[in-house]
């Protein structure tokens, strides 16, 4: 079961969302279109809630975590966008729609994810922001571009892209989706602490590694509702991976080794959240949510 609070802060950043894309020229009509298309096509908002859920816990006010999670939000909607063109997934839906390049064209696909991305790191370098340092400011700024770009998430996906009806091993599985999958959920956690006023690297490696172990727990679940979910629950199409020769955990572990190797993440999790002299229930509890999800 989610935590009370994953509404919560869905709904806030949804409505942060909202506001964003009103303030955005619309110069471009077709593209702001896709882009508030993408933007605000619901979803489970897993990095926002860890910003604020992490944020919270570090007593940190929510204004202050807003820019944090629309920038990440931001950045993982152009993921979405780019990954679902044909040169990338090719798939017709995501969240139970048609993806961008469907709903509108390639091109403008292309485009609204290239503006989200730019977006990201304009909400985070605002100068009316004055409730964070420029330090900090520019902390988190670096912290996003390294996880976006050939450290993080763009590199997964490049190797994602050269696996495809390749034989790997696990190692290199899950390199792959720390890089593409878990630079962004670590990233979360991340832009939370540097939006308090601690120095206490102990805090800042707990929360990494837990929210390393929980992305790649995520990956697995998603692997495994590939084989056992259906599309209408999916949000997109139930099998994708397999048809498209992906290298998935239960094609390695097989469906139960894959289960197994969920459940220890999870463990794994949980054991750095105890590491933390905080109230980490509700992080506890968005970490079972992740793994016993069925979307």
């Amino acid at each position: 079961m989610a935590p009370e609070s994953l509404s919560l802060y869905q709904h806030r950043v949804e409505q942060q969302l909202q506001l964003l894309m009103s303030a955005q020229p619309e110069t471009a009509s077709r593209l702001h279109q896709a882009m508030r298309y993408s933007l605000t096509n619901g979803g489970k908002r897993i990095r926002p809630f860890l910003v604020y859920a992490c944020g919270s816990m570090l007593k940190v006010p929510l204004e202050t975590l807003d820019r944090a999670a629309l920038a990440i939000e931001c950045l993982h909607s152009y993921s979405l966008i780019h990954d679902d063109l044909p040169a990338m997934d090719d798939d017709d839906l995501r969240r139970g729609k048609p993806t961008c390049h469907k709903a509108f064209d390639e091109a403008t696909a292309i485009l609204a994810g290239d503006a989200l991305q730019a977006l990201a790191f304009s909400v985070l370098a605002d100068n009316d922001d004055q409730s964070l340092s420029a330090t900090l400011r520019l902390k988190r700024i670096q912290l996003l571009a390294s996880a976006a770009g050939i450290a993080g998430m763009c590199a997964g996906q490049a190797i994602d892209l050269a696996q495809t009806n390749q034989q790997t091993d696990l190692a290199t599985l899950e390199h792959m989706h720390r890089l593409k999958t878990g630079a962004l959920i670590e990233c979360a956690v991340q832009l939370a602490y540097y939006s308090s006023e601690l120095n206490c690297t102990d805090t800042l490696h707990a929360l990494t590694e837990f929210a390393s172990s929980l992305g790649l727990a995520f990956q697995v679940q998603d692997d495994i509702l590939d084989i056992e979910s259906d599309t209408a629950v999916l949000g997109k199409p139930q099998g994708s991976d397999c048809k498209a020769n992906k290298l998935t955990y239960p094609a390695l572990l097989g469906l139960e080794g894959a289960k197994t190797k969920a459940n220890q993440l999870y463990q794994d999790a949980l054991a750095a959240l105890a590491r933390l002299p905080y109230n980490t229930d509700e992080l506890k509890a968005f970490a079972h949510y992740i793994i016993a999800r069925k979307f």
